[in-house]
């Protein structure tokens, strides 16, 4: 059975080799100078058009935002700054380009910030998405013989190391009084972990939209999903310096996010095709997931903190983060977006 619980030297080298992938996971046409910590700063200097640089996948909130980016464009024009975005096949490249100081505003998963602060990746929390527990689950095939969450017992299960899934199975399998050490864990990416899950090699696999929604589709069921569970939230990340020196732009950015997030919540259909068009996966399955998916932005308030803080204490327990983490070190002293009381 492999083994969950990782030492603090194979977490450093994990994070180490993400930072050094990270030029691989990029797909960027900016400057090389773009990538440097200074550069705002030395735009402002020469007299430049400052460029917020702006992390995203090819789905999610900020793919959807760069195809209708002319608010967005023209607000921050009236700010004398520009955008410019960079493209990542995964939430973590994204927080280890703020790191290098390549990348100012992202959008990622409730894990990955935790990897991240326990890394030393300097970035704030400046918003959040609606919990969405219904965009993940635990799924065995049809024909499984598994019937509870207690039937895993033993079993092999797929799953993506250190990501929102890694927390809900470790939820499910308490719910049912079961540890991870009860079940047979294998770390696999969802290309990978699909392949197993549809040719037998695991018995379940824990996994989030849209790749939870197009395995439904093909006729996986749902054993359990967050509901009651967890809240699987997304959350808005800034580069700390970025954002203590140009919290005007943050809030610039967020506003038209939360713009973007309200005719997402009422246009799934068409929110759908965008993102099909560039990801590749079925519409059929990208249309479920944005019609499960919660919108609507919301500020880093005490209760999002203190769920995030369950998150990290789990992985801190657990082993799979480095040291201990206070969520608050990494959320600004005044809020950038709407009210956080």
């Amino acid at each position: 059975m492999p083994s969950i619980r990782l030492s603090r030297r194979i977490v450093l080298l994990a994070l180490l080799a993400s930072a050094c992938g990270k030029a691989d996971e990029a797909k960027t046409s900016t400057p090389a100078t773009t990538g440097s910590a200074s550069a705002p700063a030395a735009a402002e200097k020469s007299g430049e058009q400052l460029a917020v640089r702006i992390g995203y996948q090819k789905i999610g909130s900020p793919f959807l935002l760069k195809e209708r980016s002319e608010p967005l464009v023209k607000a921050l024009a009236d700010k004398g700054a520009k955008v410019e975005w960079i493209e990542f096949q995964a939430g973590p490249p994204i927080l280890e380009a703020m790191r290098a100081g390549a990348v100012d505003i992202g959008y990622v998963g409730e894990t990955p910030p935790v990897f991240a602060q326990a890394g030393g990746v300097p970035f704030v929390y400046v918003a959040s998405d609606a919990p969405a527990p219904k965009s993940e689950a635990v799924l065995v095939r049809k024909d499984s013989p598994i019937k509870t969450v207690a039937d895993l017992k033993g079993k092999r299960v797929a799953l993506n190391r250190g990501s929102n899934v890694h927390y809900l199975l470790n939820e499910v399998l308490e719910s049912a009084k079961l540890a991870l050490t009860d079940i047979e864990v294998t770390f696999l990416a969802p290309a990978d972990a699909r392949s197993a899950f549809d040719t037998g090699k695991v018995d379940a696999w824990v996994i989030w939209d849209p790749f939870q929604a197009a395995a439904e589709i093909a006729g996986a069921r749902i054993l359990r999903d967050g509901e009651g569970l967890v809240q699987n939230r997304f959350f808005y990340v800034a580069r700390r310096t970025f954002a203590e020196e140009h919290p005007e732009l943050v809030r610039v950015v967020l506003k038209e996010f939360a713009t973007l997030s309200d005719w997402a919540g009422t246009h799934p259909e068409e929110a759908a095709q965008l993102l099909a068009k560039s990801s590749g996966i079925a519409y059929e399955a990208l249309l479920t997931a944005e019609k499960r998916h919660t919108y609507g932005l919301k500020a880093i308030t005490p209760e999002i903190v203190a769920q995030q803080q369950e998150i990290a204490d789990t992985f801190s327990k657990l082993q799979v983060i480095p040291k201990s983490i206070k969520i608050a070190d990494a959320v600004p002293p005044s809020p950038l977006y709407g009210d956080a009381r």
